[in-house]
């Protein structure tokens, strides 16, 4: 039965979602700052014009059936008048990077469940309206009941998705993926080709070990196995035009997400007392490129 999904977002995820709702049969309206008239993905089979409704303003929505909120954490706050307004008992399924998926919307979404969701996929908005898909898309969720519903929800979309029972270390796994590219791409304004050069390679996986001895003493129940297997696919898998979330930011001229990705991890590592040079390295570096408040400070 087809239902009624609002994505909060219209970055490169934002067009992603609604590219696999649509696809599975759901009707899509896209919550947005910037107006556009059509959704357009240019992905690895083609071009299409995918139909949604454009909405700028919060009073004029509501009646849906989910609620997916696509910004990265540090807009999360400027999402509120959204998220306000629709929080009417409805779920709201969280994806973002990190591991932050509850506490950053706990403020602002109280009356319906909140989903995590975690997505990976080779997605740029390149103008409004325009976004690029330059790879399959493949996202988990939480398990249990409303992760099984949204399961169900985006079959038939050609989106691989399921849930986990192990949402915490999922999360941190894909922290691996994000931790070490996407600051190294935002400072030097390379694409991920940059990561087969040797030097960067060491430096990768260092920044990798000192992730996996924080994730397991956050609880998760990652290893170093897991951290040579990932940084044996930054080069094997991940196509080197490619870029990442946080390269095409700085490009943009947008706020970066440094503070969520590797500031959660030093901030964690600091509570541990785990030393963690190299990813303080990089995140005082990011704080050099675009400095902004501190979480917490």
């Amino acid at each position: 039965m087809a239902q009624r999904i609002a994505v909060i977002g219209s970055g490169g995820i934002g067009g992603v979602i609604a590219e696999a709702a649509h696809a599975a049969g759901h009707e899509v309206t896209m919550c947005v700052r910037t107006p556009f008239e059509r959704l357009v993905l240019d992905t690895p089979e083609g071009t299409s014009e995918v139909p949604v409704s454009v909405v700028t303003e919060p009073g004029a929505v509501g009646g849906f059936d989910w609620v997916v909120l696509t910004t990265k954490v540090h807009d999360v706050p400027s999402t509120a008048p959204w998220l306000h307004k629709l929080d009417d008992g409805t779920p709201l399924v969280v994806v973002q990077n990190g591991v932050e998926h509850r506490g950053s919307v706990a403020e602002l979404w109280s009356e319906g469940p909140v989903l995590p969701a975690l997505i990976y996929v080779g997605a740029e908005r390149t103008s409004p309206g325009q976004v690029v898909r330059r790879s399959p898309t493949t996202m988990q969720v939480e398990g249990g009941e409303l992760g099984s519903r949204f399961v169900s929800l985006l079959e038939g979309s050609g989106v691989r998705l399921r849930a986990t029972d192990d949402f915490h270390t999922a999360a941190w796994r894909k922290m691996l993926t994000n931790v070490a590219p996407n600051p190294i791409t935002a400072l030097t304004l390379r694409r991920l080709d940059v990561l087969a050069q040797p030097d960067v390679q060491e430096l990768c996986a260092g920044v990798l070990a000192e992730t996996i001895a924080v994730a397991q003493a956050e609880g998760s129940a990652l290893t170093q196995e897991d951290a040579d297997k990932v940084l044996a696919d930054y080069t094997a898998l991940m196509p080197p035009t490619n870029g990442t979330s946080m390269l095409y930011d700085r490009i943009a001229g947008l706020p970066l997400e440094h503070e969520h990705i590797t500031g959660v991890l030093v901030r964690a590592a600091d509570r541990h007392g785990i030393p963690v040079p190299l990813n303080r390295t990089l995140l005082t570096l990011l704080r050099a490129v675009q400095p902004h408040p501190i979480p917490g400070a």
